[in-house]
């Protein structure tokens, strides 16, 4: 229910009113929490809103037109909500969240005030800041494709041909894996690809591989960073081929040029700033 329906504005207009508010608060990996300011717990849209979570929300900034509507939410860390180690490891970032006006006496009637995602989130003293920022936001940021050789092509990560599943049978820093076997898998196989922790403390966390290369018999995954959570050997992780996306790796690599999404043929400064009375040959020609 997003409107001002007319049971709940004529509750409002008496001024004798029972009303909270209510967010709920998505996470990319699909958990679901809900917090209320009222002092009772709170459910409806088949989310449980908990009133014991010290939450509160600085005054919603809304405009007209496309500005960016902007809020706080304020809140303690504790161990059965927003945990620090979750903050830390990145699992808040660009949650969705919806805030409410809650009528508490009949939660039927309450009106929709807020949609976004979550952005900063700052930490101290056992408390937590977080940014939320309105859904016009995303219309910020620059889309569209570019002309360039290289190729923009994704991977589908649930592609058996391209991604393994195994135990990791040691892990340095957080960021340095070692496998047994994987040895069917040609030398650089998962370079540039991406690592995603299964289980343990660290599930759901992925990192972008840097380096791939063999170790005393062992199979050696470098991070670019380190992963922000506890990993212990024997957690499980998938591990999802890489791409340099040039045209010879889509080819000959993964055979499907046809995916590739680049232009491997378009031509380079040089070409481009050549003076034509002097470049002899200037009707393009094929390059394939």
């Amino acid at each position: 229910m997003s409107g001002l329906d007319s049971g709940f504005a004529a509750h409002i207009a008496t001024g004798n009113t029972t009303l909270c508010r209510c967010w709920a608060v998505v996470r990319r990996d699909g958990w679901t929490m809900g917090f209320a300011d009222h002092d009772l717990d709170l459910s409806f849209e088949d989310i449980a809103f908990r009133a014991d979570t010290g939450l509160s929300a600085a005054a919603l900034q809304q405009t007209t037109g496309l500005s960016v509507d902007n809020t706080e939410a304020l809140g303690a860390l504790n161990a059965t909500a927003i945990r620090e180690d979750d903050i830390e490891a990145g699992r808040y970032d660009g949650a969705e969240v919806r805030a409410w006006i809650v009528n508490w006496a009949d939660v039927e009637r309450r009106m929709l005030m807020f949609r976004g995602h979550i952005g900063e989130v700052r930490r101290r003293e056992g408390a937590f800041e977080a940014e939320l920022r309105g859904l016009t936001d995303i219309l910020n940021q620059p889309t569209g494709r570019v002309y360039q050789k290289n190729g923009n092509a994704v991977l589908d990560p649930d592609e058996p041909a391209f991604a393994v599943e195994v135990p990791i049978a040691e892990v340095e820093d957080r960021r340095v894996f070692r496998f047994a076997g994987l040895t069917s898998y040609a030398d650089q196989w998962f370079q540039f690809g991406t690592l995603t922790l299964l289980d343990g403390k660290a599930q759901d966390l992925s990192g972008a591989i840097k380096r791939d290369y063999y170790e005393n018999g062992l199979r050696v995954i470098e991070l670019w960073r380190p992963i922000r959570q506890p990993i212990e050997p024997g957690d499980r992780v998938r591990l999802l081929a890489g791409c340099d996306n040039t045209v010879e790796d889509h080819t000959e690599k993964f055979g499907s040029l046809l995916d590739f999404r680049g232009f491997p043929d378009i031509p380079g400064d040089d070409w481009s700033f050549t003076d034509p009375s002097r470049a002899g040959d200037v009707d393009g020609g094929s390059r394939r």
